[in-house]
């Protein structure tokens, strides 16, 4: 089965006083042992880059490049998934939703993935599954 993989689970794992540092740690280590296929965006890696780089510096930047990014399948967004992401982004007018996380739900449901490794509640809102570790 297919996990997506956002930004709030790769800060976790990355950076050790992410208050979810433990428990993102054992969850990346399950997935990699199962040999889970890992889904994200060209959207999330962007965020992710972005975040990394003013949080962790430009080594931890490289080390999401070269140990986390081949990885992935990344879903490159085209016109189309961005417009609808923005509509429904905008549709939902609130200030802690990002046109990231309208993005990810949006390609989740194209490719039929319910599963998701992240720390950020609008994936619950969504009624997706969030991985825990021990569950």
């Amino acid at each position: 089965m297919t996990v997506f993989l956002d930004t709030s689970a790769i800060l976790a794992v990355l950076n050790g006083d992410d208050q979810n540092h433990q428990e993102a740690d054992a969850i990346w280590r399950a997935l990699l042992t199962a040999e889970e296929a890992l889904l994200s965006t060209n959207y999330v890696l962007v965020e992710t880059f972005a975040l990394v780089q003013r949080r962790l510096g430009m080594d931890a930047v490289r080390a999401v490049e070269q140990d986390v990014v081949p990885l992935l399948t990344i879903h490159w967004l085209d016109a189309a998934v961005h417009r609808a992401s923005m509509s429904s982004w905008l549709e939902a007018s609130r200030r802690g939703l990002s046109l990231v996380d309208c993005v990810s739900f949006k390609v989740m449901k194209r490719h039929e993935v319910r599963r998701a490794f992240a720390f950020d509640g609008h994936f619950e809102e969504q009624n997706l599954e969030v991985l825990r570790s021990g569950g």
